[in-house]
């Protein structure tokens, strides 16, 4: 379905991606895991087509996704959502017009500087929120909800488009733990339920087991681990992040009862005996 080749990016003598090469046959939840500076989003973006590509394919059923321009390049775009974040809402506009923006690929000129939108893809906006659990906040201006809650209304934004794949880039790195476990239940689901694969840049190991089918680790721009999530031990992701024998998961974790458990730790290491 999905094939990555030797996909390469260069800023100037700096190597962002560095021949990096995957296959997705099927759909699958996919995590990609490495420290900050891994080369995790520019990965997501090229595939996107929002960044250019130095070397390398992308195809999708076959078709060269690097090679599209104009119409053919936004189409795909459309079939291949983003997630960010920041969200990328406007803040201003009521949710059900954010999740409508997720229409503007398919719409006309004319309909989009006027704002027009059929009876249709508002009854399906709405009908996209409420499977979120956010359909009573559809006329609230999007800067009145909580972070998680803007989360959602970038998921059902990205639903929209009824895309084949949904790249998420950090989708919870802006989140507390309660609502980063929210969104990433919500983007399992959506895999589960409608068969989207869903690529997702992460920064700790326990979402990356607890919800993905697939792991997939960079370092310094190169692919150094690809496997199972089960196969995702300490030592490997030591070896993923350049860690020394002090790297400590529960420094990057979002399952709350383990946030707890290192506060209280450290509350009793600063107690001294």
């Amino acid at each position: 379905m999905l094939y990555v080749k030797e996909l390469t990016r260069r800023f100037g003598t700096n190597t962002a991606v560095d021949r990096v090469s995957f296959e997705i046959d099927r759909p699958m939840m996919v995590g990609v895991i490495g420290r900050s500076g891994a080369g995790k989003s520019t990965l997501l973006r090229m595939v996107n087509r929002m960044t250019e590509a130095t070397s390398g394919q992308v195809l999708f059923d076959g078709e060269d996704v690097l090679a599209l321009r104009g119409k053919a390049r936004r189409a795909w775009q459309a079939r291949c959502a983003m997630i960010f974040q920041q969200f990328n809402l406007v803040p201003r506009l009521d949710v059900v017009s954010n999740v409508l923006h997720g229409t503007l690929n398919r719409r006309s000129t004319l309909a989009t500087v006027f704002n027009l939108y059929s009876a249709s893809d508002i009854h399906r906006a709405i009908d996209i929120l409420d499977r979120l659990g956010i359909a009573e906040q559809a006329a609230k201006r999007a800067e009145a909800l909580s972070g998680g809650q803007q989360q959602r209304v970038a998921i059902a934004r990205a639903l929209m488009q009824d895309p084949r794949i949904i790249l998420a880039d950090e989708p919870i790195a802006s989140l507390d733990p309660m609502n980063a476990q929210v969104v990433m239940a919500t983007l399992r689901r959506i895999h589960e339920e409608d068969g989207r694969t869903v690529i997702a840049n992460l920064h700790t190991l326990d979402t990356a087991r607890r919800y993905c089918d697939r792991v997939i680790g960079m370092r310094d721009g190169r692919m150094v681990f690809d496997g199972a999530p089960e196969l995702l031990t300490t030592q490997v992701a030591r070896e993923i992040y350049g860690a020394n024998a002090d790297f400590s998961e529960a420094a990057t974790s979002t399952e709350i009862e383990t946030l707890e458990r290192a506060d209280d730790s450290y509350a009793l290491s600063m107690m001294g005996p």
